[in-house]
């Protein structure tokens, strides 16, 4: 499912290593944005290493899962386009 991954981490090494992190699994589209494509089984993983990284007390990330529809009603201002590597959806 497509998922929005952001992130605000306090710490230069954690936020590095968050973003490696993620970098393997989907596509950065702004600096602490990134646009995946995961099955359930692929978040769960990803959300338990992310676990490991960061600390929870002064750190955050959001993880948001979009159905088909909500995809198709992503809109951009300015330069940018929606990761295109889920060939099912339609934009």
């Amino acid at each position: 499912m497509f998922t929005l991954i952001s992130y605000d981490v306090v710490h230069d090494r954690r936020r590095q290593r968050l973003a490696k992190l993620l970098a393997g699994h989907g596509q950065r589209v702004q600096y602490s944005v990134f646009e995946c494509e995961l099955t359930s089984l692929q978040l769960t993983r990803l959300m338990r290493e992310i676990g490991q990284i960061i600390n929870p007390q002064c750190d955050s990330v959001r993880i948001y899962r979009l159905d088909e529809a909500a995809v198709g009603r992503i809109m951009i201002v300015g330069v940018g386009s929606v990761t295109q590597t889920p060939t099912h959806y339609r934009l």
